[in-house]
């Protein structure tokens, strides 16, 4: 105990003593694309004293701010020949501070990583409601909200062991990349389990684990061929966070002058961004107010603010071997500085796929936000984002099996949204999903029932696209927003605590309920893995009969058939209405069944219920 008191006084000491009491980013790697690096250094009245490097490394430039304590050092890795150099900062001759700073080895290919692509299904976790892992990091000194698993918003102490541990249990039930809702320290007072108030983007918050075993579950997941995606937030931080308590600039965020402490709330209208007729107050109103007033808007239009999440998101995806990103609430953030953001990643890491959140929905309002997108040039804008949500089908796929057939009601619900599939640029690079952490559950909107869960299981499985699976949704888990709140849907994984009396985790064990669900979901996501036809096949739709809907996926080798039957009742196929996709076919295979059959004479499907047919 002595030892570790000395350590700590000694280590107070220090930074008292040096002034610098951070550096950001805290080391960099050699061979990168760009060899430009800003390191941010802080420290009391830092910029009142001289900066100079050690080494015979070069400074490109110094740029002090109106706050004091912040000076940002610009270098050219390119013509740095030492893996280590000082940071020294000096009052005339007498030196006050020193900073060693390293330029690590870059691993292998790193450049040319692999990421998400349509070959992938996503498993979305959110990490405090997964599994406790280790129970000794529920709750830490550092940080202020303490684990309470009664309380519903409160910590309930999942973390990144508990996702380790069960990293089995992933990749057997079919899903090959892990996403994550952000795990960055959120070291708000309450309601912080979310993790969107970030309050240190260069850190794991504690009761999560540490840095270290971020990048342990990365690697652990790149080992079984699986990836994991990274939950960035370029949009807002948290009102705790270190630099918004001693602001560098004021426009690092933005102020309202009329608003309360500056705090205005969204118009959440940002269909603005590209609406030529858009007044400018609403345009304002949307991009630059808060989404809370713990959630400081962040001003992407401030070059250093730009240059400090850019090179935040590469030391994340260096550092931890990522495998891609998810941006939260894309279309809040200034659109010219965020396509300069991505631009700048995806030019380090030609095939890091971004998935942005553009929560719109028409489906043109979402296909602006994709790279090269056509809705988007005409605006003069192209966003170099590689990938967006399918909000449309997300948003109409609950409908279409609720309502009956109609003209544009049931399965044409769901064939429109197809309709509109020209309007992407990459087709297959979407996200398509039927629930995520902020929407309400599926099993909850079909009150518990199998059947309807294994229609919208299989359209998202089949279509183009990357598949994203929910958490608990495999094992039948539900929760009602209107009622609970996000809390309901955001339940803690049964099996995920010691104490809890039903483990999903282990098919053995789960409840009669939760294996229709899961042995479902199993073998559909296992069986679409080696299946190419799935991942870049081209489709063919057949307009909705009877509430029945058809499509084929296809390609110079492959055929396979997905029939949807809506109705609470069985129906026929009639096979030559289905011919010219049918005709070099006399055989099919049911892949959920396992059932062989002629496709040259009709045949029926039961009641709400799906089929999917290889060809041959």
């Amino acid at each position: 105990m002595k030892k570790l008191y000395t350590i700590f006084t000694l280590s107070v000491a220090s930074i008292a003593f040096s002034q610098i009491q951070k550096v950001e980013p805290a080391f960099w790697w050699k061979g990168m694309k760009n060899p430009e690096l800003q390191i941010l250094v802080y420290g009391k009245d830092i910029a009142k004293n001289e900066i100079e490097l050690s080494d015979g490394v070069q400074i490109k430039n110094i740029q002090k701010v109106e706050n004091p304590n912040y000076v940002f050092v610009t270098i050219n890795t390119n013509e740095i020949n030492v893996p280590k150099f000082k940071i020294n900062v000096k009052n005339g001759k007498k030196s006050i501070g020193s900073y060693t700073y390293e330029l690590k080895q870059r691993n292998p290919n790193s450049a040319n990583r692999e990421s998400y692509t349509s070959k992938d299904v996503m498993y979305l976790i959110m990490p405090d409601r997964f599994a406790n892992g280790d129970e000794k990091n529920d709750s830490s000194s550092n940080l202020i909200e303490k684990a309470n698993r009664n309380l519903p918003n409160g910590r309930h102490g999942g973390d990144l062991r508990g996702i380790i541990n069960n990293l089995d249990y992933i990749q057997n039930l079919g899903a090959t990349a892990v996403w994550l809702t952000p795990v960055n320290e959120d070291n708000e007072k309450v309601y912080s389990y979310h993790g969107y108030a970030q309050t240190d983007l260069y850190k794991i918050d504690q009761r999560y684990g540490t840095n270290e075993e971020y990048k342990e579950l990365s690697q652990k997941l790149n080992q079984r061929n699986m990836k994991l995606v990274m939950d960035y937030v370029t949009n807002h931080w948290g009102v705790s966070h270190w630099m918004i308590k001693d602001l560098p600039t004021k426009d690092w965020i933005h102020w309202f002058s009329d608003g309360e402490n500056g705090f205005k709330r969204s118009n959440y209208k940002t269909t603005t961004q590209f609406d030529t007729n858009a007044s400018e107050i609403d345009k304002k109103l949307a991009l630059d107010g808060w989404f809370d007033t713990t959630m400081p808007d962040i001003n992407q239009k401030n070059p250093l603010v730009l240059k400090y999440l850019t090179q935040n998101a590469i030391w994340w995806i260096e550092y931890a071997e990522l495998g891609g990103f998810r941006v939260d609430t894309y279309p809040y953030n200034d659109k010219e500085a965020m396509a300069k953001w991505a631009k700048a990643i995806t030019d380090e890491y030609p095939k890091f796929n971004i998935v942005g959140e553009a929560w719109l929905y028409s489906t043109a309002h979402i296909a602006a936000w994709q790279k090269d997108s056509k809705v988007g040039e005409a605006a003069n804008y192209n966003s170099n984002l590689p990938s967006v949500m399918d909000f449309t089908l997300y948003s109409d796929l609950p409908k279409a099996l609720k309502e009956k057939e109609g003209w544009d009601g049931g399965m044409a619900k769901l064939y429109n949204v197809f309709t509109s599939d020209f309007l992407y640029p990459n087709i297959n690079n979407l996200l398509v999903f039927f629930e995520n952490h902020d929407t309400e559950r599926f099993n909850e909107i079909f009150n518990g029932n199998p059947a309807e869960y294994k229609l919208a299981m299989t359209l998202i499985s089949t279509v183009r696209g990357i598949p994203q699976l929910y958490y608990g949704s495999e094992v039948g888990m539900r929760g009602d927003k209107n009622k609970g709140g996000d809390a309901d849907i955001r339940r803690d994984f049964p099996g995920g605590w010691k104490s809890d009396k039903v483990n999903a985790f282990n098919p053995s064990s789960q409840t009669s309920e939760q294996k229709q669900f899961f042995h479902f979901t199993q073998k559909l996501l296992n069986w679409r893995k080696g299946k190419e036809v799935i991942h870049t096949g081209r489709t063919k739709n057949f307009v909705p009969q009877n509430n029945v809907f058809v499509y084929f996926r296809y390609n110079d080798n492959e055929c396979v058939m997905v029939i949807l039957n809506n109705n609470e009742t069985e129906q026929v196929i009639d096979v030559k209405h289905f011919a010219e996709s049918l005709k070099d076919f006399s055989k099919g295979k049911d892949v959920i069944s396992g059932r062989e059959f002629s496709v040259k004479e009709n045949f029926k499907i039961p009641a709400k219920s799906s089929m999917v047919i290889e060809l041959n």
